[in-house]
């Protein structure tokens, strides 16, 4: 499916029916366990992380929504000052070590540019900062019906994930695995979903809904520099003549 297929009004119309308020719920906890206390840190969420940043709001030094210009942008939150913008997924209007937690919900999936979304929220990362990337997981069931966002996009392995994480300069160091209910809107399924997340976590953890992967901020790595080729073994170059092939090396 396109990674352009989601747009701001999908997004927040899935979190006010009952399966996206429980989607929320439970993946709010899951941020809750990995970061119990955000006092005096600023915090940023990237593509669609509102639902889950009110979860930091009365504790965060400062609040951000940072929403990819293909997706959109609503006013957040709405009873105290606007903190939504637009961006690029490669040009945020933030400067270097600018924020120290990152949330990416409904982000890396729909980028057109996962890659140059993650080096940028490295950039923005202050050092020791710390990223949470909420993804479907390319063997679940919510990655395979595009009636919730998680159907959307790209989804991913956790081994994809590993890779593009590490290729960003970031080294995920914790895993949680959410969703294992199908994303279906039944009254039965709703009351049982507290239930299938009890249950999936110990049996069925390779078909969860979505990953939950922390990660921090690594150094840049050094590049080492390249031997300089000895001139006698340096290969001869001739220019070809109009019309005839260059000669094979």
């Amino acid at each position: 499916m396109s990674a352009m297929a989601l747009d701001v009004v999908d997004l927040r119309d899935f979190y006010a029916r009952p399966l996206g308020e429980l989607a929320r719920r439970i993946l709010r906890a899951k941020l809750r366990a990995r970061w119990p206390d955000v006092r005096g840190l600023r915090v940023a969420g990237v593509g669609y992380a509102t639902p889950y940043l009110g979860l930091f709001r009365d504790e965060a030094e400062r609040l951000l929504a940072l929403s990819p210009a293909q997706m959109g942008v609503a006013a957040w939150p709405h009873e105290r000052p606007n903190v939504s913008a637009l961006i690029d997924d490669g040009m945020w209007p933030l400067p270097d070590a600018a924020v120290d937690r990152i949330v990416v919900a409904h982000g890396l999936e729909t980028s057109e540019n996962a890659a140059e979304l993650l080096r940028e929220s490295w950039r923005c990362l202050a050092p020791g900062g710390r990223l949470i990337a909420i993804v479907p997981n390319r063997r679940g069931p919510w990655a395979q019906l595009d009636t919730t966002p998680f159907g959307h996009g790209r989804p991913y392995s956790r081994s994809q994930l590993t890779e593009l994480l590490r290729e960003a300069l970031f080294a995920p160091e914790g895993w949680d695995d959410a969703l294992f209910m199908p994303p279906m809107e039944r009254v039965v399924m709703l009351r049982s979903a507290f239930a299938f997340e009890r249950i999936g976590a110990k049996l069925w953890g390779p078909f969860a809904g979505v990953h939950v992967v922390e990660a921090s901020k690594q150094a840049m790595r050094a590049i080492p520099a390249r031997p300089k080729r000895r001139l006698a073994t340096a290969p001869t170059l001739r220019p070809a003549t109009v019309g005839v092939p260059a000669p094979q090396t």
